[in-house]
């Protein structure tokens, strides 16, 4: 069985790639800083490790147009091990996680004392091509107006 669940921040904004084609695919590939539970004492050794994912698809299009650096996530997936030569005539390992299903870690607001906007619903401005929700309920959640497609919403 080959599964990896991870939780952490992102480093970077998520770098985005189309495939080329008829039906292109979007890429996306990030970097997750991932706290390590445990630090020796005395040690100054790091205490994240910073694991290279990639998701595909719909998983990538999510991470375009929801996450940022700093967000922090769950991400399911697995591990997947290439090989390449590099211009200098090099053979170079990767080690990436094929990322298939992520999930926020923390609320938009929950972090917000330290100006850190750390998640959550954050559209950005100019890539936004449907109406805005128009109000909060009281429980969380907000109303979606009328004749807003199902494809926009980033849980299908």
């Amino acid at each position: 069985m080959n599964k990896v669940i991870l939780m952490g921040r992102l480093t970077r904004d998520p770098e985005i790639r189309y495939s080329q084609g008829e039906n292109a695919v979007a890429v996306a590939r990030f970097t997750l800083a991932v706290d390590r539970r445990f630090r020796r004492e005395g040690a100054n050794d790091q205490t994240a490790d910073f694991i290279s994912c990639v998701a595909f698809g719909k998983t990538a299009e999510f991470m375009e147009r929801y996450t940022h650096q700093g967000t922090k996530l769950v991400v399911e997936g697995r591990i997947q091990t290439g090989s390449y030569t590099n211009k200098d005539g090099n053979k170079v390992y990767t080690t990436d996680v094929v990322v298939e299903n992520t999930e926020f870690a923390e609320s938009k607001n929950s972090d917000s004392s330290s100006g850190y906007n750390g998640g959550g619903y954050a559209p950005q401005q100019q890539q936004s091509a449907r109406p805005e929700p128009t109000s909060a309920v009281g429980d969380g959640f907000m109303n979606i107006p009328d004749g807003v497609e199902d494809e926009g919403l980033p849980f299908n």
